[in-house]
């Protein structure tokens, strides 16, 4: 990756272009070991609960009166990515700041703590597309898509995971000693989110005293976007409503991020 010499004044998307090239150059070397999370696991999911166990469920109301697989392709591409945003913004950060210190050595050059947390965002949302992509494509040859809505879920499934890669992203930044705060974040909240958020089945049986849980899960909001494209369903205000949820969920993650990268980086 090319770095600029010192002193020189590196613009904002300059620098974090700059750890997107980085990133990449990393990626195609390495882009193997990450297979199985950039489209296998949701392609392993679709077809265990969309060909396997939805073989066994009749299309009826609770599935929008179409067959079970096409009802649980889109939500699984945007959980997929829900899952992988997560990964990416939680052990990989806390590294950047205290086991491989790559943050360190990039900030003692002409970019910014800024730029830097640019970078890792941006680089988070081309993974998110390309893994959708990937996952659309081979949910496509499964018979899986009803319409052409599946070009938008990609879109969806991105922005659903940047809604949770940014505020992982500023937890991850104000962790010095990690102890068992992701595992126990993986356990109790991105597992049932994935379950209980409307993926497999309609949140409507989940019991109304637990029922606001999940309306405020940025999983749930995705997904109800990435049917309503595919499937139809909620009006516009509904589909505007879910995607002002998730961009303030983006928006709140980086600026939080954003003051704990230069807190952390700049001292």
């Amino acid at each position: 990756m090319a770095i600029p010499s010192t002193g020189r004044v590196v613009g904002p998307l300059h620098g974090a272009w700059l750890r997107v090239e980085g990133h990449w150059t990393w990626y195609r070397r390495h882009w193997l070991s990450t297979l199985y999370s950039t489209g296998l696991q949701p392609v392993l999911f679709l077809a265990a609960m969309g060909l396997g166990f939805g073989s066994q469920v009749q299309a009826g109301p609770a599935t929008g009166g179409v067959r079970y697989l096409i009802y649980v392709a889109p939500a699984l591409l945007v959980a997929g990515a829900t899952q992988q945003a997560v990964g990416e913004s939680s052990y990989p950060v806390l590294s950047g700041f205290k086991w491989q210190k790559d943050y360190l050595a990039v900030t003692a050059t002409p970019v910014s703590p800024g730029q830097v947390l640019g970078g890792h965002l941006i680089w988070t949302t081309l993974r998110l597309l390309l893994s959708g992509t990937v996952y659309a494509l081979v949910a496509l040859c499964f018979g899986a898509w009803a319409n052409a809505g599946a070009l938008v879920v990609v879109l969806v499934g991105a922005l659903t995971g940047l809604a949770c890669a940014a505020p992982f992203t500023a937890l991850a930044a104000r962790t010095f000693d990690e102890g068992q705060r992701f595992g126990l974040l993986f356990r109790f909240v991105l597992i049932p989110m994935t379950l209980f958020s409307g993926t497999f089945f309609p949140i409507t049986q989940i019991p109304l005293l637990l029922r606001w849980l999940a309306w405020l899960s940025p999983l749930w909001h995705g997904t109800e976007l990435a049917r309503a494209v595919t499937l139809g369903g909620p009006g516009a205000l509904a589909v505007l409503g879910h995607v002002a949820y998730l961009v303030a969920l983006v928006l709140g993650g980086w600026a939080i991020a954003h003051r704990a990268f230069r807190r952390r980086l700049a001292a």
